[in-house]
């Protein structure tokens, strides 16, 4: 397994970081995609929340031709069944493990972290978050899937069953369609973990309203 330690955009807070969100990006994007958004949530203005975007590296991506683009995983084929290479989630799981673990060691503690990301970042962090062996403050899974589809993954651990994990779709999302948002919270809620979901008129994108729902559901779990 190649193990690249990411390159990453941070973003400390006005307070001495006591709090991190790591916020992974879309298929093509990077982190500067998302950095943007800090200042938009409006946090409390001695807020003490770090942010970080990692970068993905760059691969292969089948559905596009083979074109190398930033990627946490290459995606196969549009069909939910066989997108995701699990060979690249994992890859990148053992990436994010040793950011969380970085933050960790700078003394923030692992339920003081949310890890979040938006479409083929969401696939990652859902995933990762569910598998993870320590306590998570939050997942946030943006316009994004399971990589099994309809399979939660294997080696589910429980630190982080009764984490909050919140899920939002675009219900115009042609994308990554708002059925396979909803394959997901099915399963999530099948299975009794602490998950909302909330749905959008939008594409495969964010929104104002949706800024400020996922900054209260920041300032709740982080203060």
């Amino acid at each position: 397994m190649t193990l690249h330690s990411l390159e990453r955009i941070t973003i400390d807070p006005p307070s001495p970081a006591t709090a991190c969100v790591i916020w992974l990006h879309g298929l093509g994007d990077s982190g500067e995609g998302f950095a943007p958004i800090v200042p938009v949530l409006n946090l409390p203005a001695q807020h003490s929340i770090k942010f970080i975007f990692p970068h993905a590296p760059n691969r292969a991506v089948t559905i596009n031709q083979g074109y190398v683009m930033k990627a946490w995983y290459d995606i196969k084929s549009m069909d939910l069944h066989n997108r995701a290479d699990m060979t690249g989630v994992l890859e990148s799981e053992a990436s994010i493990h040793q950011l969380i673990q970085e933050q960790i060691d700078s003394g923030i503690p692992s339920e003081r972290i949310i890890l979040a990301g938006f479409s083929q970042g969401g696939v990652v962090s859902l995933f990762t978050g569910l598998r993870y062996s320590k306590k998570l403050a939050g997942i946030m899974a943006l316009s994004c899937y399971l990589p099994q589809a309809d399979k939660l993954p294997t080696d589910l651990h429980s630190a982080n069953k009764d984490t909050p994990i919140l899920q939002h779709h675009g219900e115009q999302d042609e994308v990554v369609l708002v059925s396979a948002g909803k394959m997901a919270n099915k399963l999530l809620v099948e299975n009794q973990y602490n998950v909302t979901w909330q749905s959008y008129q939008m594409p495969h994108t964010v929104m104002q309203q949706q800024i400020q729902d996922i900054s209260k559901w920041i300032i709740s779990l982080l203060g």
